[in-house]
């Protein structure tokens, strides 16, 4: 039955993954990856080598920095068969519960397409525990990355002349500028950096797992909808009861779970509804204090129509969760790795 629920478990997210934290007792199994020349590759030949330098430096800053060997090529395809095969991987990867509590924070570059209809059906079985631990590993890859991300575009604000092409593209992104022909200055470049930021993985995670109901809502399940982002475009999913006042409006769509932490991060970086966000980052920032997630969440009360209820959930799930730890996570050196069921083939 354990064996059954296991294979469940990972099939169910295998349009992804399914993430554990903290299980050590599996066999290992024959996983595939798939490389740019169609070679099988058992887990246990996947290399495993210390990152050479982390994005996240413990000990030495209170925010994220760059790693000096972000990987360029593209990622592999890990098909998996079984929770078990899923857990050898970790393991390869020192991606575990032991490596954890050792205070070992590297996390894997790991991808995934989307959320199945068997999750969102069965996802009631698992117990509670586990099921938190898969969302969490789930999804923190994706926060990590988007985050580094995001610390490339500081990296090209920071160093570029103010007419260089690359920094009027980003200004123009987020929203700096709205028109094309207008100069840049010291002030905006300032500004720029207030809103081209990193979020801090404790936040994220918690407010994904609230606005998608630990990836059961059914917002996820059609659209990659985490968290739970507005659009009045007219191609948002229409939800069963709507707000009139707020007129013809939906639930944005992603094209995948990394497309929507993106979203979500460039929301809070560039509407009017989060400035209090961003000042108080800022603020964190410039007298090097640390950018956490319960700091943040306070000023999240335009987030949610429950106000300071909201921003109090929030705070709850990162302290009795520990999603804190997850503030210190740094991504790996190595090449990247999408996940996907053996039906996917």
């Amino acid at each position: 039955m354990k064996q059954n629920l296991g294979k469940l478990t990972l099939l169910a997210l295998l349009i992804g993954s399914s993430l554990y934290w903290g299980v050590d007792s599996f066999t290992r199994g024959a996983v595939k990856v798939i490389d740019s020349e169609e070679q099988t590759l058992d887990v246990t030949d996947i290399p495993v080598k210390p990152a050479a330098s982390s994005a996240v430096a413990p000990g030495k800053s209170n925010h994220p920095q760059l790693s000096d060997n972000i990987p360029t090529g593209a990622a592999k395809d890990v098909v998996l068969d079984s929770l078990d095969d899923l857990i050898a991987l970790f393991d390869s990867l020192d991606y575990n519960n032991q490596r954890w509590l050792e205070g070992h924070r590297e996390v894997p570059r790991l991808t995934f397409g989307g959320v199945s209809d068997t999750w969102h059906k069965t996802s009631n079985e698992i117990p509670v525990q586990q099921k938190k631990m898969v969302f969490f590993r789930l999804m923190a890859p994706l926060i990590l990355v988007s985050n580094e991300k995001i610390l490339l575009e500081r990296q090209i604000i920071e160093a570029a002349e103010l007419d260089a092409p690359e920094l009027r593209r980003i200004a123009l992104k987020y929203r700096t500028i709205t028109d094309s022909k207008l100069p840049l200055t010291e002030l905006l470049r300032t500004q720029l950096l207030d809103r081209v930021d990193i979020l801090p993985p404790s936040l994220v995670l918690a407010q994904a797992a609230e606005e998608s109901g630990w990836a059961t809502s059914r917002f996820t399940l059609e659209g990659n909808a985490f968290f739970g982002q507005w659009d009045f475009s007219g191609n948002g999913m229409i939800p069963k009861q709507q707000r009139k006042e707020l007129g013809n409006y939906g639930l944005a769509r992603f094209d995948s779970p990394l497309a929507s932490v993106e979203g979500y991060m460039f929301n809070l970086n560039t509407n009017n509804a989060y400035l209090k966000l961003r000042n108080l980052r800022a603020e964190l920032r410039n007298s090097e204090q640390a950018i956490t997630g319960p700091e943040l969440a306070g000023t999240l009360d335009k987030y949610s129509e429950r106000g300071q209820a909201y921003i109090d959930g929030i705070r709850e799930m990162i302290r009795f969760n520990k999603l804190d730890q997850v503030d210190e996570a740094y991504l790996s050196s190595q090449a990247p790795l999408h996940l996907i069921s053996k039906h996917q083939e």
